[in-house]
């Protein structure tokens, strides 16, 4: 018995955008700190997630850790948005301000570079009053394989 193969599109748009639907259905992290993809587009996404209040650290604040991973999850549909199976080499961010209870923070990760194997990617987060959280700065790597298309997809 064969697996199907999933249809990938051949329009960029598209393509990212079932590449982040594909995505988001199997990432339990995301969907599990109540994040959700509000806008891909090839070299860029932009996520949102509600600071709740097992979120918080001592301060009161929203914990760095739920921060970089709102921007680590931003930085991942963006440069997995052309279907090709892409992980993190490293990154680092900085805190600017923080976060509250209550805050919706939107996390916008665009291209930098991509050349051969590797990219660059800055994702800015920022509150709902567009005040800013973070800086977050990528470094992407491709390897072997697909996002999307591949045998077992269906």
């Amino acid at each position: 018995m064969h697996s199907a193969v999933v249809a990938v599109p051949t329009d960029p748009q598209a393509l990212a955008q079932a590449v982040a639907e594909g995505m988001y259905a199997k990432d339990p992290a995301t969907q599990g700190l109540g994040m959700r993809v509000v806008e891909v587009a090839p070299g860029y996404a932009r996520l949102t997630m509600t600071v709740r209040s097992d979120m918080l650290n001592g301060h009161r604040t929203c914990h760095g850790g739920f921060i970089f991973a709102l921007a680590d999850s931003a930085f991942a549909f963006s440069c997995n948005s052309r279907n090709v199976a892409t992980v993190a080499s490293g990154c680092t961010i900085d805190f600017l301000a923080p976060g509250f209870e209550g805050d919706v923070l939107v996390a916008e990760a665009q291209e930098r570079s991509l050349a051969g194997r590797t990219g660059v990617y800055d994702i800015t987060v920022t509150n709902q009053e567009g005040r800013a959280i973070a800086i977050f700065r990528g470094r992407s790597y491709r390897i072997k394989g697909q996002v999307i298309g591949e045998p077992g997809d269906a």
